[in-house]
């Protein structure tokens, strides 16, 4: 089949080109250039430490092949081939191997099945929801060492422009990218174990997508999920967010690392159904989404530690404090441990500080979202590889922050907020976080707010410390049942001390590393689902450029097929008569601003 490619525009980002239609018949969005060079350094980094892990145990192998090697060879593999689907060990076939057979062809057997175990096959990549293809030709030409790549769509057209677009790009993508019409629930579900990174990407919640996915991953493998459906993650309507992913949010300036621990939660619940577990590597908020990487393993055992991970938070509805209650909690017996209920409520009925009553959401997780290591290693790769990446200050200047972050305090507080409940002037970040350091307390900032403070210093000393600032710096009174004037009601029992600590600043603020950068155009952000029709409703995603254009190109269409009767052009006159009533407003407003 002839493509006509006046009716395509070219795009190219990183090493990859795509034909997209100019009728808006596959989706695309400019803006998840952030997301796409992100998952392209996090597989960078798996890749890496896939291998380094697989080393780890053939040379731990080779150490005590000498003693047991039997034992070894069945036993010290990677938990991908140890694990049987529900989590139990394989030993048991092994011992029965080792007992019934001969000497001489057991170690025959040995001899031939070893170094097919020694090798170890380029990791396999499933991309759910791959539409146009643009991920999966990235991921197949820019990681080194990459497997396989399928990818899926239950779009005719998106398929169609997937296998396009493979073509488009040449051999190596030909070779490397397959294209598939099929339902990727349904693709996952019968491919369990199968793939050793599953990416979703959807357009909105990822909820539907998780049960299959948790099983299609290989035990040791990646799984990275994206949610943009943002308004219900953060608690615009929390009872949608309960039923898509069993949790529910709360209204607070911290809404945004809830989101991401509200996932998190989510990917844990489906996994525990099938004696699997999750381990966070890597957990983003950037734009208008939320990303995780996590890994996942089976273990029936391990998966009992979950209710340990994930809290309940109560927020006080009159001033910004916020406590966690852990689900669960475990207890030392003789050689084992023994997991009980967590011990409640960790607050009263009405707020300490304020007199207010408490909001209850949850649960999240509320243990670690990103692992040092990993960070570290991915923030490293990323500045050796700056020219591959298109968004390279932008994932840079993220990974940056998360590296500063407390790995191991749950949520944030805002500056500006602890300063508009007491109707104050707002302390510098430096000389909140100095008085915090001087009282003995960890703190530091949160990638998803610059104003955001991450600190283990209960709310007691936050408050002391901001009692001690608005002595400093007066506020008019305010009426006595405000929660403000209750909090200054009380007299401090720390004494902040303001003066500036050495730690005040991060790393990266001293050496004056951009940390929050601005969008890189306008618009950027969600953009419409593909296939339908771009009206001037839709000014606020694509701008008022790109609808009066559609527009106008709709209405020269229209005055072309002129001949049609004049019965035809009243319906078209009718059918778009709103729509040009506004985009002479949009007219308007655009030469007055």
């Amino acid at each position: 089949m002839e493509i006509d490619l006046d009716d395509y525009t070219v795009i190219k980002e990183g090493e990859a080109e795509i034909l997209m239609h100019k009728k808006n018949q596959v989706f695309f969005n400019k803006a998840q250039v952030n997301n796409r060079d992100m998952s392209i350094a996090v597989m960078r980094a798996y890749i890496t430490k896939r291998k380094q892990e697989h080393e780890a145990v053939l040379s731990k192998r080779a150490r005590s092949s000498g003693k047991a090697p039997e034992k070894d060879v069945s036993s010290e593999v990677s938990k991908e081939e140890t694990l049987t689907e529900n989590g139990e060990e394989n030993g048991n076939t092994n011992g029965e191997t080792s007992q019934d057979v001969p000497k001489e062809a057991a170690a025959a057997k040995k001899t031939t099945y070893e170094p097919a175990r020694r090798e170890l096959k380029p990791p396999r990549v499933l991309e759910a929801l791959s539409a146009s293809g643009l991920r999966a030709l990235r991921y197949a030409r820019e990681v080194e060492g990459i497997g396989q790549v399928v990818a899926l769509d239950n779009d005719p057209a998106s398929v169609e422009a997937c296998q396009r677009n493979i073509k488009f790009n040449g051999l190596m993508s030909t070779s490397k990218v397959e294209s598939h019409l099929t339902d990727a629930r349904v693709h996952m579900l019968t491919n369990p174990k199968e793939f050793d990174v599953v990416d979703l990407d959807p357009y909105g919640a990822p909820s539907i997508f998780l049960d299959s996915a948790v099983q299609s991953v290989a035990d040791g493998g990646l799984l990275m999920c994206t949610a943009t459906d943002m308004a219900v993650l953060c608690g615009a309507n929390g009872e949608v967010c309960y039923s898509k992913y069993g949790s529910y949010p709360l209204k607070g300036k911290y809404c945004h690392e809830m989101a991401l621990r509200i996932l998190l939660a989510s990917i844990e619940s489906h996994a525990n159904r099938y004696k699997r577990y999750i381990v966070p590597v890597l957990s983003v908020q950037m734009d208008f989404y939320v990303r995780v990487f996590v890994r996942v393993y089976t273990s029936a055992s391990a998966m009992k530690n979950t209710p340990l991970k994930l809290s309940y938070v109560y927020q006080c509805i009159g001033c910004d404090s916020f406590h966690l209650q852990s689900v669960g909690r475990s207890l030392p017996k003789n050689n084992s441990v023994r997991y009980q209920a967590g011990v409640g409520p960790v607050v009263p009925q009405d707020c300490t500080h304020c007199g207010k009553k408490y909001n209850m959401g949850g649960p999240i997780w509320s243990a670690p979202i990103h692992d040092q290591e990993w960070v570290t290693s991915i923030l490293n790769g990323v500045k050796s590889m700056k020219e591959r990446y298109p968004a390279y200050d932008k994932i840079c200047s993220v990974l940056t922050t998360i590296s500063e972050e407390l790995l191991d305090v749950p949520l944030f507080l805002s500056l500006h907020s602890l300063s508009g409940t007491l109707k104050c002037t707002s302390p510098s970040a430096a000389m909140f976080k100095s008085a915090v350091m001087n009282a003995k307390y960890r703190v530091s900032g949160s990638h998803v707010n610059p104003l955001g403070i991450k600190t283990d210093a209960p709310m007691e000393i936050i408050w002391d410390i901001m009692r001690c600032w608005v002595k400093n710096h007066p506020v008019k009174a305010q009426s006595p049942e405000h929660p403000g004037s209750v909090i200054l009601s009380k007299e401090p029992s720390l004494q902040a001390d303001f003066s500036r600590h050495v730690g005040s600043l991060s790393k990266a603020q001293v050496k004056k590393v951009a940390r929050f950068l601005p969008n890189p155009e306008k618009h950027w952000g969600p953009k419409i689902r593909a296939g339908r029709q771009i009206t001037s409703k839709h000014v606020s995603l694509i701008g008022h450029e790109a609808v009066n254009d559609h527009l106008n190109g709709h209405k020269e269409s229209g005055a072309e097929g002129g001949e049609g009767g004049e019965e035809g052009k009243e319906e078209d006159v009718t059918e778009h008569e709103p729509e040009l009533k506004r985009q002479k407003t949009t007219d308007d407003i655009a030469s007055t601003s």
